[in-house]
């Protein structure tokens, strides 16, 4: 594990979710890498571009802690059973068709998990492999994201059972692959690791088209994830996050409409050590600070929680000043404990490598957008520090 002070530069810690934008160029890359028209190690001299500029222009930023933008990954769900979208390299014991939709989006585009055909089931590519290529161009302390437990149990057919291979079985091999993917990534160097878990709030949405959102399954994702936690220790979960959102794909979110109150007071009973919260986006926010506050843990298993806030709106191109972060963790303050409050983004700025961020007008121009976002980020965090007598 890498030694990293979040308070250091800005009183008030802040840190991103994960992804970027994948510019344009690379996008086309991947398409092509599907169609056979490039190899593999030029898809990766792409992706290796791509990282460069993103941990460039992120450290310009001034943020005290960056990402590599999960510019070589499929997206932030697949990264390990993928090399893209569209199934080329797919897992081991893996189907390609026949799959649960993870989330169904108010646009109305879908995105489709491939199909659990056997076991065992092994990560082909844990975080700590990318990590690795990227911590080589960075000059500040990286965090590393990883996919929840709870979103890759959805590769188990929700009515049948694998022949040979229980859903018992796969969800022990689950755990320990994503302790082994946490682990790893602090190996590689990772200062933080956190845990995405969007589809927490979908689990409570009950969508007719979309069976397992009714099956009420958000007390098993709790379980599945503290199954992962118990395995770490205080010291060690105080640098290991959850991020929760309503979805943040192609500009368009896929469960905005449940309300916080039915996911918050069951998701800090997690033993996380802090959490990405989206609430720029979220209309009505005094409730929801309300609830972190009455909710958070000051002892989650040994380990103090904390609450990173949302204060930045990935999905609108419009750029959020440093005073309206301020205010928004100024505001926070009045509910939540000023230590346990940090600042974050409502979710990653693209957590699919294919997406034509149609609000921004193109990827390559919501990219530029999100240096000048996060920018705003940071020097807000830091003018509400001073405000608080943080830090």
């Amino acid at each position: 594990m890498t030694d990293y002070d979040p308070r250091t530069a800005t009183g008030i810690p802040t840190e991103p979710v994960g992804s970027l934008p994948r510019p344009s160029w690379l996008q086309q890359a991947y398409a092509r890498y599907d169609a056979g028209e490039i190899t593999r190690e030029e898809l990766e001299a792409e992706q290796d571009k791509a990282v460069r500029d993103s941990i460039e222009h992120l450290e310009a930023t001034g943020a005290p802690i960056i990402s590599d933008g999960e510019q070589r990954w499929s997206s932030f769900a697949t990264y390990a059973i993928t090399d893209t979208l569209a199934g080329t390299g797919l897992a081991d014991h893996l189907a390609g068709t026949g799959g649960q939709y993870f989330a169904i989006f108010a646009d109305g585009h879908k995105r489709q998990l491939p199909r659990l055909t056997g076991g065992p089931f092994r990560y082909q590519t844990y975080a700590a492999d990318t990590l690795a290529k990227s911590i080589t161009m960075a000059h500040k302390p990286m965090k590393q994201a990883v996919i929840a437990p709870s979103m890759l149990a959805l590769l188990y057919p929700l009515d049948e059972e694998v022949p040979g291979y229980s859903q018992e079985q796969f969800e022990a091999d689950l755990v320990n692959e994503c302790e082994k993917d946490i682990r790893q990534a602090f190996a590689a160097g990772a200062a933080r690791v956190s845990v995405d878990f969007t589809e927490g709030r979908l689990a409570t949405r009950n969508d007719p088209r979309n069976p397992w959102t009714g099956r009420n399954m958000l007390p098993h994702f709790i379980e599945l994830n503290n199954r992962v936690m118990d395995r770490f220790t205080a010291e060690e979960r105080s640098r290991i996050g959850l991020h929760t959102c309503p979805g943040g794909d192609r500009d368009s979110v896929h469960s905005a409409d449940v309300p916080y109150s039915d996911l918050l007071p069951s998701m800090f009973g997690i033993n996380a050590g802090y959490f990405l919260i989206q609430l720029a986006s979220e209309r009505d926010k005094d409730p929801v600070y309300q609830l972190i506050g009455e909710n958070l843990r000051g002892d989650a298993n040994g380990v103090t929680q904390m609450a990173y806030v949302g204060v930045i709106n990935p999905l609108n191109p419009r750029v959020e000043s440093p005073e309206e972060v301020r205010d928004a963790l100024i505001r926070a303050a009045n509910f939540i404990p000023k230590e346990q409050l940090g600042s974050t983004d409502d979710c990653g700025f693209s957590p699919f490598s294919i997406d034509e961020k149609p609000s921004h007008g193109s990827p390559d121009f919501a990219r530029q957008t999100a240096w000048q976002k996060i920018t705003n980020r940071v020097e807000g965090t830091r003018l509400a520090a001073e405000k608080l007598g943080v830090g």
